[in-house]
């Protein structure tokens, strides 16, 4: 999605030039070289080397145990996340710990690497985008700087690194400043990550050239170990089009088993997926029960010698074990997000066959816990953007009664949702025909809630700063106002819950005077009852036409809500942040706007 943001040039001569810890990996014109010489989007690296007996105890070298440690769905999260996202679920970590925060992940890291000389960190996707106010309002050169000095290897694409489009995802990866900011720190631009994207199912629909590598392969004590990296098939139902035009996003399983099968003609043999796919589960962050979702298809279905399959995108952890097609174990593991958990993998890989053992492998989710000692890296990363982003953060944009949240699993009618919406409808419910007179609002896109006791900046109590605001609507969306009809304004509140794999049931949020009851165990389809749908107290009328106002991300049709495409007249109404934060100014303090816009039914 294209952002824009306010450009804090006044305030870089303040903070020194960024400190970053270079592990020897190549920088850019390394990674290039590298790129001329490796076949098919293969690139080669090298880590370090661990002995370990044989099976039988007496026979020195012959396994090379590997140690990956990976994490999912970063979301530039280079601060402890706060509110309900600073522990994981009751479900998840019954004793609610206090997890995440960058200074915390990497020394959880650099503690589990201890011992261990061949280890790897990799990552599912979802690194950067959707990010709170620090890394966000920087287009999440923090969140790469962060990650870089916690000695990530690899990582896989994610739905949200395609969130500014796939020009400024290259951007990341490559170097270079901001076209529209510029550069940040101008005797130190931005160099690009110095480990690699892999998007083996993302290619050009004219060339079929994959936009980025599709393999990584880390040599280790001289065994080979294989990476393909991939982000969701439904990734077009996550993003705005605008930014993925001229791409395709290919299945998930045949990609994966024809990169397997390339490396193995390379002679890499020990294969490990980063999917930024997953699945839902029921027990804790260290167990796998009941897992279910799209994971458990794709990984019934990928070839049998792939070793390990790293998942990500529903936030979950597990460890589980989900047969191969062969019907041999196999583990699949997933890590929450926000860096709150890091899941641990040992691969025992024959140094003779270069084969994994599979009946050996052991995965392990630890919590990142609050209670190790803070990186002093990470610190200094966080202390240098932070100064640069005080200035416009602190500035007080409004204030609250009460905590505003959001939906936990965005499948029910939340407060922060219809605020939002009530701000947009106010943004562009301009006099005479032309304005709105209904807004609507994807829950996805409400990134963090409104609380009274959340202090960044020095405020008080129930100030909400333009950092807090930012936080909840990272995206940098722009608003669309257009017609539809009310038999058209039916069929896109049906779609709130859709039979694709991309996403479950997502219940958007409604402006003040428009309601409408939901059946949540009515069959897809038939959910919405047309009588039920009022706007200020009168029935909708399925022939008339109605001006609607959503972010150009729904316009386009994102999260499955393809109806919103059909819309005719359409008007364009500025950015969705300055529509929330012009409307928190104008009516603080602002109340929890009411969740009795729809009347869910059994």
């Amino acid at each position: 999605m294209a952002t824009r943001r306010t450009s804090p040039a006044a305030h870089r001569s303040t903070v020194r030039a960024r400190p970053l810890v270079r592990r020897g990996r190549p920088r850019r014109g390394a990674l290039a070289a590298l790129g001329a010489m490796a076949l098919a989007g293969v690139l080669v690296g090298t880590a370090g080397a661990e002995d370990s007996p044989g099976d039988d105890g007496t026979r020195p070298a012959e396994t090379v145990n590997v140690q990956i440690l990976s994490f999912n769905d970063f979301h530039g999260h280079l601060e402890p996340p706060g509110g309900a996202d600073g522990t994981l679920s009751a479900v998840l970590d019954p004793l609610a710990t206090p997890v995440g925060g960058a200074e915390y992940l990497a020394s959880t890291l650099a503690q589990l690497r201890e011992g261990h000389p061949a280890s790897l960190t990799v990552a599912a996707g979802d690194l950067i985008g959707g990010s709170p106010f620090l890394s966000g309002l920087f287009h999440d050169e923090p969140s790469v700087e962060s990650l870089e000095a916690m000695q990530l290897d690899v990582s896989g694409v994610g739905n949200h690194e395609f969130d500014e489009g796939l020009t400024e995802l290259l951007r990341m990866q490559q170097g270079g400043c901001h076209p529209f900011d510029g550069c940040y720190f101008p005797g130190d631009p931005y160099d690009g990550a110095d480990f690699p994207w892999l998007a083996a199912n993302v290619r050009y629909a004219r060339s079929a050239k994959t936009i980025l590598p599709g393999t990584s392969v880390r040599t280790v004590d001289g065994v080979k170990v294989g990476f393909i990296g991939m982000t969701l098939e439904g990734t077009p139902e996550l993003v705005a089009q605008s930014g993925i035009q001229g791409l395709r996003f290919e299945d998930e399983v045949e990609t994966a088993n024809r990169a397997a099968a390339l490396l193995r003609s390379q002679g890499v043999v020990s294969i490990v997926v980063l999917l930024h796919e997953g699945g839902l589960q029921t027990g804790t962050y260290d167990r796998c029960a009941g897992i279910s979702g799209p994971v458990v298809d794709i990984a019934e279905h990928l070839d049998p010698e792939i070793d390990l399959v790293v998942t990500g995108h529903t936030h979950q952890p597990y460890v589980c074990t989900i047969a191969d097609p062969n019907g041999n174990p196999r583990l699949v593991t997933s890590a929450s997000s926000y860096g709150r958990v890091v899941t641990e993998t040992t691969l025992p890989v024959d140094a003779r066959t270069g084969q994994v053992r599979r009946s050996a492998v052991t995965a392990t989710n630890h919590l990142v816990t609050r209670t190790v000692a803070k990186d002093p890296t990470q610190t200094a990363i966080i202390a240098k953007w932070s100064a640069l982003a005080a200035p416009r953060g602190n500035q007080v944009v409004g204030s609250v009664t009460a905590d505003i949240t959001r939906s936990p699993n965005r499948d029910s009618e939340s407060s922060l949702a219809n605020l939002i919406a009530d701000a947009q409808l106010a943004a562009t419910a301009a006099p005479g025909d032309g304005g709105a007179r209904i807004a609507l609002m994807n829950p996805g896109g409400v990134r963090a809630d409104l609380t009274v006791d959340q202090i960044s900046g020095g405020e008080q109590p129930g100030q909400i700063t333009f950092g807090e605001a930012f936080a909840v609507q990272p995206f940098g969306n722009l608003l669309v106002t257009m017609d539809l009809t009310g038999a058209q304004l039916h069929d896109v509140l049906e779609q709130q819950a859709v039979a694709t794999r991309s996403r479950p049931v997502l219940v958007l949020g409604v402006s003040k005077g428009f309601t409408f009851s939901y059946a949540a165990s009515a069959p897809f389809g038939e959910r919405i009852d047309p009588a039920s749908m009022q706007l200020d107290g009168a029935p909708i009328d399925p022939a008339g036409t109605y001006r609607v106002t959503v972010n150009n991300f729904l316009a386009d049709g994102g999260d499955a809500f393809t109806v919103f495409t059909e819309g005719t007249n359409r008007l364009g109404g500025g950015d969705d942040l300055v529509a929330f934060t012009d409307y928190l100014e104008a009516n603080s303090p602002v109340q929890p706007a009411p969740t009795d816009r729809i009347v869910e039914l059994p």
